[in-house]
């Protein structure tokens, strides 16, 4: 039986895929990802590059903070179907490491096994060329899937390498990606009136009324696709994912005029899984 699997590299995709949104690379904090609709797209691209393999699944490769939690971008697509989520891990310097490597393994065993016949990869990296390499030389064609400008976003020598080329225009990936809206002078707005609607006088209950405002307002803030995100990361781990706990402290931090002490990060957390769970309950 034929099959084809298909190999992400997701920095690759959050990077140029910003850049043919907007012109330049964005930080992924600042971007919104539709997992369900960039599966849909990946399937579209098996059917058009190998109609008579069936799929054997996507490997989704990410970087995360020590290797260990995922994000809640993260946790949303692992929970999709079809979807089996690898993770490196990214460096003090927010470098990805790893992922090259453990997409040229995989490669590597699945041609190895006969597993497959057909491979797509979305990447862009000269590191994984000799992966492809060694994949065909089990009989495997490589699908090599760029978005645009590929030319300039794809190694020359692995875009020579692979048996097909195909490129994603912007339109497709505004079909899945989008530029977050920047709340930031929002919330701060919120904050700056905080005074008016606290009503207990200065001192710990005040602060911590505008922690708990600021978390609320944050909260509010965040996409639908974020707080399914959410809900995902729930199933398998406790407590406010990693990316969004970065996110919260300086906003909370900066409502306060100071850093935030242990209990008042408690209360923020606290406040954060009740609003969500509100969210989610509404």
């Amino acid at each position: 039986m034929e099959r084809c699997a298909v190999f992400v590299d997701a920095g690759y995709l959050f990077a140029q895929g910003s850049t043919a949104l907007t012109g330049s690379k964005k930080p992924r904090s600042t971007l919104v990802l539709d997992p369900a609709k960039a599966i849909s797209e990946l399937k579209a691209v098996v059917r058009a590059k190998a109609p008579d393999s069936k799929l054997l699944r996507i490997y989704w490769y990410d970087g995360a903070v020590g290797g260990a939690r995922p994000t809640t971008d993260q946790a949303a697509v692992a929970n999709l179907d079809d979807v089996k989520i690898r993770l490196g891990f990214i460096n003090s310097h927010g470098q990805q490491k790893g992922v090259d490597s453990l997409i040229v393994t995989d490669l590597i065993e699945l041609a190895r096994l006969k597993s497959i016949t057909d491979a797509v990869l979305l990447s862009g990296d000269e590191d994984v060329r000799v992966g492809v390499q060694i994949a065909q030389n089990h009989g495997v064609r490589l699908h090599l899937l760029g978005i645009a400008p590929s030319r300039g976003s794809q190694s020359a020598q692995l875009l020579q390498e692979a048996d097909t080329t195909t490129e994603w225009a912007a339109e497709t990936i505004g079909s899945f990606l989008s530029v977050r809206e920047d709340k930031t002078v929002a919330i701060r707005e919120v904050v700056r009136q905080v005074d008016v609607v606290v009503t207990a006088p200065s001192g710990d209950a005040h602060d911590l009324g505008k922690i708990e405002i600021s978390v609320t307002t944050f909260v509010t803030g965040l996409s639908a696709t974020d707080v399914a995100g959410i809900s995902a990361y729930w199933e398998t781990a406790r407590g406010v994912p990693a990316d969004l706990d970065k996110k919260m402290l300086p906003i909370c931090g900066a409502a306060l005029g100071r850093n935030l002490d242990r209990a008042e990060i408690r209360h923020m957390r606290g406040c954060f899984q009740k609003a969500v769970k509100a969210r989610i309950g509404g």
